[in-house]
């Protein structure tokens, strides 16, 4: 399997439904959660993110999807850089949870929220001028099908950008894996209630593949002007293409 693999799933199908099982989960605590955790960092991972598409997001013709987008908080930052220009912007995942609780936060929005699976996604060839996912491209069952799924919908020109954890080597990285590993599953299982999603997080960011073999994958998949930029010490970072 080239993509998630949470405890029990044997293959795709098994790994989508417990990835959706565990999201749901903890759809209730999720944004409390994910500020906690990250110390608050994760805003400026967005808002960067939303920054380095400013010249897409400044166009009011143009289509944007964010996909995997959980409770929304990646969606809320593009529409904020979009200001006045008030792009088409769409969020997308696959639990029906997490969608609620952005719908809950949109209330007088023109964002929209669609119920859809990232590998296969219910949209026309050629659709966005660009596709981004926050955190949520990692629990993916396939990557490639993913990569294969964004280049599809994607226009020609257009552009991805995919943010998500790393791992930091140095002494940053030694503390960073020891909380990764030992503190944060145990806050994220008292204050959630639930054990599984945070045990199996660490994991998740230990399996996904590094810069490199991740570059590889979205030239395979019809991306140039591949890049990954690294946020923070390189706990997070921010890989984009172009169709």
């Amino acid at each position: 399997m080239i993509g998630a693999v949470p405890v029990g799933a044997n293959d795709t199908a098994s790994a989508s439904r417990a990835v959706r099982e565990m999201f749901t989960a903890i759809a209730p605590r999720y944004d409390l959660l994910n500020h906690l955790l990250s110390f608050n960092i994760d805003r400026l991972w967005w808002r960067r993110t939303a920054g380095n598409f400013s010249h897409v997001l400044g166009k009011p013709e143009a289509c944007v999807l964010d996909l995997c987008c959980g409770t929304g908080d990646m969606t809320f930052a593009l529409r904020r850089r979009a200001g006045k220009s008030c792009p088409k912007i769409l969020g997308a995942d696959f639990s029906h949870a997490m969608l609620t609780r952005a719908g809950q936060k949109s209330v007088g929005t023109t964002l929209r929220w669609v119920e859809a699976d990232a590998l296969n996604l219910p949209f026309a060839d050629g659709s966005f001028n660009l596709v981004t996912s926050a955190f949520g491209f990692r629990n993916l069952a396939n990557y490639d099908a993913g990569l294969g799924e964004i280049a599809r919908v994607l226009r020609p020109g257009g552009e991805c950008g995919i943010l998500d954890f790393g791992e930091p080597g140095g002494v940053v990285g030694k503390l960073y894996r020891f909380y990764f590993r030992n503190v944060l599953p145990r806050l994220g299982t008292l204050i959630s209630g639930v054990s599984g999603p945070y045990a199996y997080l660490p994991a998740s960011v230990a399996r996904f593949p590094k810069p490199s073999e991740m570059l590889e994958r979205m030239k395979r998949a019809g991306f140039r002007e591949v890049s990954w930029t690294p946020y923070t010490f390189g706990i997070a970072g921010l890989y984009r293409g172009k169709k």
